[in-house]
């Protein structure tokens, strides 16, 4: 295996269990275990744990806008509701069991770490995002707008957990549908 595919190996296994066990529910020896690299290979790669979740969520993070942003198209009549389905969509395939940057925030909060600084700014990243699409949109209160926004989404994420992605990506297609008619 190239240094590049262990790396990548090592990202894949470690943001698979982080997700599921949590942060601090999984060690650096079942990484590299479930990986089937050496330990050295894991710090040619990563100084510690924090650096490899950094890099877990970076990536993650990276993932999930480019997975936005291909579903959706900035100049339809309504953005809004194809970042919503979008983000449902990405609940069902990648986020069923709730938000990993939500988790970050909790595992890290107040450690003023670079961790918990990076799932804050996935989550100031998504407010900017929707205020940037009421600003094109050339929506009244924009704020406001993202607010509500970032909020449906947010609440999507979490009722995920408790009626599943589906319905829970239903519900808030509705609600943004209302969101909508209302600013228009």
């Amino acid at each position: 295996m190239s240094q590049s595919v262990k790396r990548d190996t090592l990202l894949e296994v470690a943001e698979r269990l982080f997700y599921e066990h949590g942060f601090r529910g999984v060690g650096l020896k079942q990484i590299i275990s479930e990986a089937n690299v050496a330990t050295m290979t894991l710090y040619n790669h990563f100084s510690s744990k924090d650096k490899l979740v950094e890099e877990v969520l970076k990536q993650r993070e990276e993932r999930y806008w480019s997975y936005l942003d291909s579903h959706v198209e900035m100049d339809s009549d309504s953005p809004f509701i194809l970042a919503v389905e979008a983000h449902g969509r990405w609940l069902k395939e990648h986020s069923y069991k709730g938000d990993m940057f939500l988790r970050a925030i909790e595992d890290y909060a107040g450690t003023d770490n670079e961790i918990e600084n990076i799932a804050r700014s996935h989550k100031s990243k998504l407010l900017k995002y929707f205020q940037q699409l009421a600003q094109r949109k050339e929506k009244e209160n924009e704020k406001d707008l993202a607010n509500q926004f970032t909020l449906l989404l947010e609440g999507t994420t979490s009722m995920t957990t408790l009626i599943g992605a589906e319905k829970a990506t239903e519900h808030s297609i509705a609600m943004a549908r209302t969101l909508v008619q209302h600013t228009s």
